[in-house]
């Protein structure tokens, strides 16, 4: 449900600090003495908690609060890292296919908004304009028009990027598992679904070196760039097309991290949270 509106519980888990700060503020008041988590997404994370008054009263009233990725509890404001742990999201494991040498296909996955920074991949794009053998596809609906103005205006001058828009979630799985990178180019970002799909797939990653996608791939990982470095992007994809051991390396480094994507991790984190909060009731 979206909102607490009073409906008997033991536990009140909310997703959002600000989003469902009215729920959990009614929590604190109406059932005193009953536990509550708070899960913090990355608009959370890196935005909502240090402007947004409603969002800091939610951390305060919180008994526990959940993050998605391992390095953002040292994100958190200090008073409030104690009652923090990190529970990685999940997703299912995908047979990693064997794909061409005759080319290498990359793939951005994400709407087209700000927080995603889609300029990054597509000021990329226009600097691999003279290799006919990167292909880059870009799903994601444009919830800013003007992007995807930009994204149809860059099909014309660079037939070797496709915007494909939205399409279905199945659908953008297979995309991801079949191209030979993904890239992540977010400035935002708490634990992105798209990141652990391709992980999973067996499909290597190139991000944004900022704190949600490095709590994801890991700290020594080897496909980063900087927020809007579209020459660094563009220069690394450029590298694992003519250097097969980089694209190879990263495909070994992604596996190593495939474990803590696991449903049954996921699952074991989240009990031992609900047994926890349960256990202070008792």
């Amino acid at each position: 449900m979206n909102h607490w509106q009073g409906e008997p519980a033991d536990v009140l888990v909310a997703l959002h600090a600000r989003r469902s700060a009215d729920s959990i503020q009614r929590w604190a008041a109406d059932r005193p003495g009953h536990p509550l988590a708070v899960v913090l997404t990355g608009t959370d994370l890196y935005r909502d908690i240090h402007v947004d008054a409603p969002a800091q009263r939610s951390l305060e009233l919180a008994d526990r609060l959940v993050v998605l990725h391992e390095r953002a509890i040292e994100d958190l404001p200090a008073q409030h890292r104690a009652k923090a742990i990190a529970c990685f999201q999940s997703t299912t494991a995908r047979m990693p296919l064997v794909k061409t040498a005759q080319h290498l296909r990359c793939v951005m996955v994400g709407h087209l908004r700000e927080e995603k920074a889609p300029q990054t991949y597509f000021e990329a794009v226009r600097r691999l304009a003279h290799r006919h053998d990167i292909l880059l596809d870009h799903i994601g609906d444009a919830l800013d028009p003007a992007l995807g103005d930009e994204a149809r205006a860059l099909q014309q001058s660079c037939p070797h990027y496709r915007w494909l828009g939205a399409v279905p979630h199945e659908t953008a799985r297979g995309r991801i598992q079949g191209a030979h990178l993904l890239v992540h180019t977010s400035r935002i970002e708490g634990g992105a679904h798209v990141v652990m799909e391709a992980i999973r797939s067996g499909t290597p990653v190139l991000a944004t070196r900022i704190s949600g996608n490095v709590g994801m791939l890991g700290s020594d990982y080897a496909g980063y760039c900087e927020p809007g470095d579209a020459e660094g992007l563009a220069a690394l994809i450029e590298r694992c097309r003519d250097q097969p051991a980089i694209l190879e390396e990263l495909c070994r480094q992604c596996a190593t991290r495939a474990p803590l994507f696991e449903p049954k991790r996921e699952r074991a984190t989240l009990l031992t949270l609900i047994d926890d909060l349960l256990e202070t009731t008792r």
